[in-house]
């Protein structure tokens, strides 16, 4: 009689292949999903700063004594884009302090940017 050849894996084998193919592709799934997180908030941070800088740059440009407490959208071309603007005092009374709020209203986190601007009223 010949001798059975044993050529082929075993169960524990193929067992321990398998998991060790699935640890590495949670990891992969983990890497690639906090990949497309960061990508978003990426996005989100350049488009909201530029957007701020924006609506910042047409306050500064106006009177320091006709900028008021408003709020309002981006237009259509970015609809999930709000701005707020808040006006607080400073301790000194030639300054004015003028808090820019950006919002996206898609994002779940981490969706507000702020800008704020020193401003100096003449008297």
């Amino acid at each position: 009689m010949s001798p059975v050849s044993n050529r082929g894996f075993t169960l524990l084998e193929v067992m321990i292949a398998m998991a060790i193919l699935a640890v590495a592709l949670v990891a992969v799934y983990q890497s690639q999903s906090q990949s497309i997180s960061m990508a978003g908030s990426s996005r989100f941070l350049t488009t909201a700063s530029l957007l701020a800088q924006s609506r910042m740059a047409g306050i500064d440009a106006a009177d320091p004594r006709q900028v008021v407490a408003d709020k309002g959208d981006f237009g259509d071309d970015f609809p999930d884009y709000r701005w707020q603007v808040e006006i607080g005092e400073t301790e000194n009374a030639l300054l004015k302090k003028i808090i820019l709020t950006v919002t996206n209203s898609r994002m779940a986190v981490r969706d507000t940017y702020r800008l704020t601007l020193y401003k100096v009223v003449p008297p």
